[in-house]
């Protein structure tokens, strides 16, 4: 459906529209989904080169397709260009958005999924800790993301050894 839609929107708007784009985006998605990486990755870097072009560098949609590129890196073990990205990304939400914005605490709890997976414990804690007490705030902490973050959290002292903190 992707394919057909951005196949359409190249036709009707160009392929540097930002409706394309938006198409462009997702399908990098569903790429990464699947496991094509490389394809993700050119979707992605196409949808932030035109979302640069079309609404500049801190615009909200062009940190959304920097997250998400995080997020390839990040699942590709390239953790340099992942950090980079989500930092990109989280100082750009704080200026657009705010620090306690439910997108920037994404971004924030990415980091803290980036920190864990690097074996710097200290700083995923943080970006955790951050994270949980921003949903917390903004959803209630019942809520889905807010217990995806407490399972973070729980992951994270379990790693750690500090099975009392993990069990609570």
């Amino acid at each position: 459906m992707y394919r057909r839609a951005l196949e359409g929107q190249e036709k009707a708007w160009g392929p540097e529209h930002t409706s394309t784009l938006d198409t462009v985006n997702n399908l990098g998605t569903v790429y990464a989904n699947q496991g094509k990486m490389a394809e993700a990755e050119y979707m992605y870097r196409r949808a932030l080169e035109g979302c640069e072009k079309a609404w500049g560098p801190e615009h909200t949609s062009t940190l959304d397709t920097v997250n998400n590129l995080g997020i390839l890196y990040k699942n590709q073990g390239k953790m340099a260009e992942a950090e980079a990205m989500f930092r990109r990304a989280l100082e750009g939400q704080e200026k657009a958005w705010g620090p306690e914005h439910t997108s920037t605490l994404d971004t924030v709890n990415n980091l803290g999924n980036l920190y864990k997976n690097q074996g710097k414990m200290a700083e995923a804690e943080a970006m955790y800790r951050r994270a949980l007490e921003g949903y917390e705030k903004a959803w209630g902490p019942e809520h889905t993301s807010t217990l995806v973050t407490v399972d973070n959290l729980g992951s994270l002292y379990a790693d750690q050894g500090k099975m009392a903190e993990a069990e609570a």
